[in-house]
């Protein structure tokens, strides 16, 4: 992903989404540009799925996958990670990609010592960003760069385990891995 505003961060993901999907092995059954039947009720569409327009997708995906798991706020201290967080909100939930953030934080804290560690609640508030300010004023651009690969790690060890635990997403983990992690 190299366009880390949210409108070029939509457009690179509808891109990957495509269009109309209903792959008898996804438990989100009928998608358009990746929004489950589930979600565009949710939201108040009523129509088919083939016909889900654009605008509702990019309007979705801002609201839920941006807005309101403040990756917005992360964007202000490192859009690339931003970028990352949304990406994996998208497929996995905001709730895993926070904790995935926060996990690697605390790991990455040296003991305690650049930043307290946190309670991986799932949620980015006040403390996460100061950790994460933290982390990038002692640790710069290189930190930046291991703080990614330390989560791209725990995602694709997460899409490792969830073709264990079920044979049917064994489908999709070879393009989870080549289109997702990275």
């Amino acid at each position: 992903m190299t366009l880390h505003t949210i409108g070029g961060l939509i457009n690179d993901l509808l891109d990957r989404e495509g269009g109309y999907v209903d792959h008898k092995d996804d438990r989100g059954g009928q998608t358009r540009y990746g929004i489950t039947e589930a979600t565009a009720r949710a939201h108040g569409y009523a129509g088919t799925m083939r016909d889900f327009p654009v605008d509702r997708a990019r309007a979705i995906y801002r609201r839920l996958y941006w807005d309101r798991p403040r990756f917005s706020d992360v964007s202000a201290l490192t859009p690339s990670l931003a970028a990352e967080l949304f990406d994996i909100g998208v497929n996995m939930g905001p709730g895993v990609a926070t904790a995935f953030l926060q996990r690697a934080l605390n790991a990455l804290n040296r003991q305690g010592k650049d930043h307290p560690d946190l309670v991986v609640d799932r949620r980015i508030g006040a403390r996460t960003l100061d950790a994460l300010r933290a982390f990038i004023d002692k640790r710069g651009q290189a930190g930046e760069t291991v703080l990614l690969r330390a989560i791209d790690g725990l995602q694709a060890a997460r899409y490792v385990e969830l073709a264990e635990s079920r044979p049917a997403n064994e489908s999709f983990l070879y393009g989870w891995l080549a289109n997702r992690v990275g």
